[in-house]
């Protein structure tokens, strides 16, 4: 008699690159998602918890003295940890930068950028002994600049002042307009936010800091993202990753905030965002559920050689509030070579803004797809972010490439040269065919380590995303101290790009592409102030 098996579970990792293959686009096809869209219907982009205390916080970026230059030097002064200071890091992280307005349409710009402007993340602070600020755990709503206070702890010793910011993904707000890639979305997001939480820190003389190797349900217990009672009826949220933040030089070990217990008082019900859901896409819960856990790395010497000096003096706050998503670029401009060097030096893996937020090894390695940049024939070039990268990136990337060590390039920069070719046309078709990849000074696909990685472990299939989203917010506030812009895109052909590098295995996946160039402004769109109606304080000036 025959002997019947029954087919074994997968295990998170294959299912983690199972999706990761099935939510590929392709010439032929892309990944599943909604037949239609209906923009009327678009779910809420603001998450507020009904019956909670709020909080107003004040808004003074006006009065911030510190200059873009000065976040690399981490020469600000550091700013005490009070209501009025926790409220800046939050107004230069998560709040709003403008409202837009075209015709009847009417929309919100955030300094976290997001794919399609869905804002699938969400803000928590966790606070302890903060001058003007009630310990517990509080919820940012980054319409209003409020604070929602989802916890109060029963007890308040007098303790040290202490602030933890985690980051949630609401998973519902990307797969309503980007189907079964909606996770790939939200990771990138979270490492885009995280970014903007490191830069406005260092704006403020903190640290950001990622606690590593907490599991997943210590971080949704302190989000409060494990009480289903509160959620009723409400889209989930995905607890992503918990931050330490403190000013430079306090000595605070990176650990977590004491657990909640039973006598602590929580407020406050989750709003529903989506009353009419059509669609579901089964297969996010099941790669969320797989990707869970943790991860550490044992900590590689990092690169020694000091940042390129940066030209502008413009303050911090105009550049983080001013970044925008490029739309259109001037397809005749030229970039000058210093400062593509100068965009591409913040990615090298230092200790410094924005690497030091963990202590992760480099895993991700921008291709470069060169159009116009002065004393640079066009072409496709590669930056290796560590030392044993170059020869993996040799051995998986068509073996004609030249690899050729850039003439001029500062010496720490290991920029090669693998192909003088005219790029335009290749990467934007390969980037869903659109313009802006083509029409930039220069487009860069994020190769990451991929398949090693995510085999060993599945969690870090998240924070590869993560990595790349860090890059895109680097590239984003370089080009616009630069006086260009950036934009992200993660609608692009994943094989085509493979086929193109000559790329033939799972061992590097590109996750994310992003560009630069000159913008051009469509001045039927309307400006308005992010917070109208309430004035900024201009009295004094913060460091």
């Amino acid at each position: 008699m025959p002997t019947s098996f029954a087919p074994q579970p997968a295990t998170d990792a294959e299912i983690a690159l199972s999706y990761h293959a099935r939510t590929k686009h392709s010439l032929r096809r892309y990944a599943a998602g909604p037949e239609t869209l209906d923009w009327d219907a678009q779910p809420n982009p603001f998450r507020e918890f009904v019956g909670s205390p709020r909080t107003a916080l004040a808004l003074t970026s006006d009065r911030l003295a510190a200059t873009f230059a000065q976040l690399y030097g981490a020469t600000t002064p550091p700013a005490a940890l009070t209501i009025d200071t926790i409220a800046l890091l939050l107004e230069l992280s998560f709040g709003l930068a403008a409202w837009k307005e075209l015709g009847p349409d009417r929309w919100a710009l955030r300094c976290n950028p997001s794919s399609g402007n869905l804002h699938p993340t969400e803000a928590y602070l966790i606070t302890a002994g903060i001058p003007g600020l009630d310990d517990g755990l509080h919820h940012y709503v980054s319409r209003d600049h409020v604070l929602e206070q989802r916890c109060r702890p029963a007890t308040s010793p007098q303790r040290p002042s202490r602030l933890w910011l985690g980051l949630s993904s609401i998973h519902w707000r990307e797969a309503w307009k980007y189907g079964e890639r909606a996770f790939r979305y939200c990771q990138l997001d979270i490492g885009h936010a995280l970014g903007a939480i490191a830069y406005a820190a260092a704006a403020l003389g903190w640290r950001a800091r990622v606690i590593e190797d907490i599991d997943s349900a210590t971080l949704a217990a302190a989000m409060g993202l494990d009480r289903a009672a509160d959620f009723a009826g409400a889209e989930a949220e995905d607890a992503d990753l918990l931050l330490a933040i403190e000013p430079r030089g306090a000595g605070h070990a990176v650990t977590p905030p004491c657990p909640y217990t039973a006598a602590d008082h929580w407020t406050g019900q989750a709003n529903r965002l989506d009353r009419h859901p059509l669609y579901r896409w089964p297969v996010i819960a099941e790669v969320s559920a797989a990707t869970t856990g943790q991860g550490r790395d044992v900590a590689e010497a990092p690169m020694c050689c000091p940042p390129l000096p940066i030209a502008s003096e413009v303050r911090a706050a105009e550049i983080i509030l001013g970044r925008r998503s490029a739309q259109r670029f001037d397809a005749k401009f030229t970039m000058c070579g210093d400062q593509f060097y100068r965009l591409l030096d913040p990615l090298l893996p230092r200790k410094i803004l924005p690497w030091d937020v963990w202590t992760f090894a480099p895993r991700l390695h921008p291709v470069l797809f060169v159009h116009r940049v002065e004393g640079f024939a066009p072409g496709v070039y590669a930056l290796p972010r560590h030392a044993r990268a170059e020869q993996a990136l040799r051995r998986a990337l068509r073996a004609d490439f030249d690899w050729q060590r850039v003439d001029g390039a500062p010496a720490h920069l290991p920029l090669y040269r693998l192909l003088p070719t005219d790029s335009r046309g290749v990467i934007r078709t390969a980037s869903c065919h659109q313009a802006i990849a083509g029409d930039s000074c220069f487009a860069v696909a994020m190769l990451a380590e991929f398949e090693e990685a995510v085999s060993i472990n599945p969690w870090r299939y998240r924070q590869l995303h993560w990595e790349a989203g860090l890059l895109g917010q680097a590239l984003y506030l370089e080009a616009e101290a630069a006086g260009l812009r950036g934009t992200g895109i993660g609608c692009f052909f994943d094989e085509s790009v493979h086929e193109m590098l000559g790329i033939t295995t799972q061992r590097f996946q590109t996750i994310y592409h992003f560009t630069v160039g000159r913008a051009l402004i469509d001045d039927r769109i309307t400006t308005l102030a992010a917070y109208p109606g309430r004035t900024r304080n201009e009295a004094g000036a913060l460091p």
